[in-house]
Formats: structure tokens, C-alpha cells, sequence
């Protein structure tokens, strides 16, 4: 059966290339067109699609608003649109927080220039979204009211967020049991975190839990472009704790600090606690990429290392996983029933390399159980 997808943008040539775009795929229908976010809510109240494609900046109601509307009244997997700036990275990180699964940068550019690129990589994602539908029904009765619009996108925007503050800890997106027991305590010399689809929400409820002392560095691995970096370790500095920031060549890791590898190149760390940032190798699909940290991790720390490897698409994080396991290291997987998509940590599980598997929710609580 096609997935069913409502194209949301005020932009008629945005609207009618996404929707050729996936028209083009005989797997995807594009069932409706709106233009603005009071529009895409009646669209999917009526069609009710599978998968929405939504802009940020919209008039009469904002893309953010139109998300956590959606959310409460007909929980939908949505796409997101965003600009690669550091203000559409902090406006698409808000529109995580409301709810939407994922993002894509919105360059009009890319859409004329290079169509079957830009065709595979919306195929993909709409197609890998909709697989996520199951982590929506907790959304509608847990989400804050939103009942502010404007007829100005930039004045809604600053109302939805006045009207609705984000919470630093969403509710919990589906049951989740384990039957992993109680982490082992140890001296760990490094917790390093991957991540991908999903993941910028579900490192601020990881993250959140640790104490300001917690007493393990910390690198953040999460696929994100390079405009977005900055902006999402800022977000968590403010939510979190411990410290965040974006890493930079030469940082040196801390108990407490949370270095988060920078969108565009890769992130390695050496045995005198020094992090190297390089430039990103074209021939790797994952730029951050969780394999090339963990490996170096491995290299560096033997059995002093504790990795854990949230939701995301794809395997990235499996082979430098193996690495650690090879040198006595501690290897965690977030389980299924709270993942938003279930690949990354499943290759942990699959390939035999998960020493404990954990909902969401139980990670951080069980980070400060394991670390002493």
C-alpha cells in the first residue's frame, strides 16, 4: 500500500516540486496540499496521511504551532522543512520538541540542481517515518494546548513558544520493558553517546538526568549537519547540568562536559584525553559518523569506555561498537518499544554486541548507576 503524504509549505514551487518529487515514486501518494498551519491540520483531520511534509514559516499559523496541534488531535509522523542557518536550527530543534520525527534542509537550489538526489533522500525519509507511526499515540493527551495564531509568521512563532514552553523532558513515548539487569558500577574514563533519527530528543532526556559531577567525559555523536551543531549544543548547555558544547580541535575531555562532535567532519579522541576534530571524508555516508568515535575510543581506552547507541536510521555506530566490545568495553542499546526508528541500536542488538538493552527513559538513571 502507498504511503499517504500532505504537503505543507506557503510556497506554490516548493509545494508542487516536493509533491512531483514523490508523486514520482509509485509507493508514495501525495493526497493533499496546504499552505499554511491552520490548513495542514483540517488536511490531516480529513485525509488523514501517513506522513506530513511541513515548512516552519508559514502565514496565519507556523509550522511549529500546526506540529503540536497535529500532535493532540490526530498524531501524525512529520517531516520537517528547515533552512541551514543557525536560526533554522534552533527553529527545526523546536519543532523536534513539538513532535516532528525529522528534518530536512530546505535549499531550492538542491531541488533544481541535483532532482535525484534530492528525490532519493525525501523518498527515503517519508518512507522510513512512516514506519514510525507506533510512537505517536502518546502524543495527544500529553502534549501542552497551543490556541495561540497571528497572521505573522514571526509573531506566531515567538506566541507558540510564549504560549507553550518546551519541557525538558518529554512524556514517555511508548512502554518500555527490559529484561537487562541493573548496570555493573566502574570507573569509566568515557561515555560516548551515538545517535541519529530521533536522537536530538532523546539525548535532552538522557542528558537531563546526569548531575552537574557527573563523573565521566562525554562525546555526543549525532548525525546533523554542520549549521545545526552549535545550536543543539547550546540547547542542551541550557537544559542540562552538565556542561555542552559544540567540540573543537584540541578540547580536552573532562568529568561533567559533554563534547558534541560538529556536523560536516569527524571526531576522534586520543589516550591523553584530547579530542581531534577532521575534516569529514566524502566517501563515509556519516559525516559525523559513530563508528569512526568509537573507534577511536577503543583504541585509546580499552575497557574504559561506556557507549551507548540511541534511535536512529542505518547501522553507523555497529563496527566501532564491535571495536569496544573486542577491547573488554561496555556496550548499551536503546530498546525498541522507545525508539523512534529502530536501526542503529537493532545492529547493536542483531550483531550480538548489546551487554544491556534499556528504554529511554531508564538510560540516564542507569548512566549515573554505572559510573562511579
Amino acid at each position: 500500500m502507498a504511503v499517504k503524504v500532505l504537503v505543507v509549505d506557503d510556497s506554490g514551487f516548493f509545494r508542487r516540486r516536493v509533491s512531483e518529487i514523490l508523486s514520482a515514486d509509485p509507493t508514495i501518494q501525495v493526497v493533499g496540499t496546504a499552505t499554511n498551519g491552520k490548513e495542514a491540520i483540517d488536511q490531516a483531520l480529513s485525509l488523514k496521511p501517513d506522513v506530513i511534509t511541513m515548512d516552519y514559516e508559514m502565514p496565519t499559523m507556523d509550522g511549529i504551532t500546526a506540529v503540536r496541534h497535529i500532535m493532540q488531535r490526530c498524531p501524525t509522523p512529520v517531516l520537517m522543512f528547515s533552512s541551514l542557518t543557525h536560526e533554522g536550527a534552533r527553529v527545526t530543534l523546536d519543532a523536534l520538541d513539538a513532535g516532528a520525527v525529522d528534518y530536512l534542509p530546505k535549499n531550492f537550489e538542491d531541488i533544481s540542481r541535483n532532482p535525484d538526489k534530492v528525490k532519493q533522500m525525501l523518498c527515503e525519509k517519508v518512507h522510513t517515518i512512516s514506519r514510525s507511526n507506533r510512537r505517536f499515540s502518546s502524543y495527544a493527551s500529553t502534549l501542552p494546548a497551543v490556541t495561540t495564531t497571528s497572521s505573522s509568521p514571526v509573531s506566531s512563532l515567538g506566541a507558540a513558544r510564549a504560549s507553550a514552553p518546551l519541557p525538558t523532558r518529554q512524556p514517555t513515548l511508548a512502554p518500555a520493558a527490559s529484561n537487562s539487569p541493573a548496570p555493573k558500577r566502574k570507573a569509566y574514563k568515557l561515555l560516548a553517546i551515538g545517535t541519529s533519527t530521533g536522537g536530538p530528543v532523546a539525548l535532552q532526556r538522557v542528558l537531563t538526568q546526569l548531575p552537574a559531577n557527573f563523573p565521566a567525559p562525554i562525546v555526543l555523536i549525532q548525525h546533523m549537519p554542520a549549521a545545526f551543531t552549535k545550536a543543539f549544543a547550546e540547547r542542551l548547555d541550557k537544559l542540562c547540568k552538565i556542561n555542552v558544547k559544540e567540540a573543537e580541535d584540541g578540547d580536552m575531555l573532562r568529568p561533567g562536559l559533554a563534547l558534541l562532535a560538529p556536523g560536516g567532519k569527524q571526531m576522534m579522541v586520543d589516550g591523553r584525553g584530547m579530542v581531534k576534530i577532521l575534516p569529514g571524508d566524502e566517501r563515509l555516508n556519516y559525516k559525523p559518523c559513530v563508528d569512526i568515535t568509537f573507534g577511536s575510543a577503543a583504541k585509546s581506552y580499552g575497557d574504559k569506555v561506556l557507549a551507548v547507541v540511541l534511535t536512529g536510521m542505518g547501522a553507523d555506530g555497529r563496527e566501532g561498537a564491535r571495536l569496544l566490545k573486542q577491547g573488554g568495553s561496555q556496550v548499551w542499546a536503546q530498546d525498541e518499544a522507545s525508539c523512534v526508528i529502530y536501526g542503529m541500536p537493532m545492529a547493536i542488538v542483531k550483531a550480538n554486541l548489546a551487554d544491556a538493552v534499556y528504554g529511554l527513559d531508564d538510560i540516564g538513571r542507569h548512566l549515573v548507576e554505572a559510573c562511579v
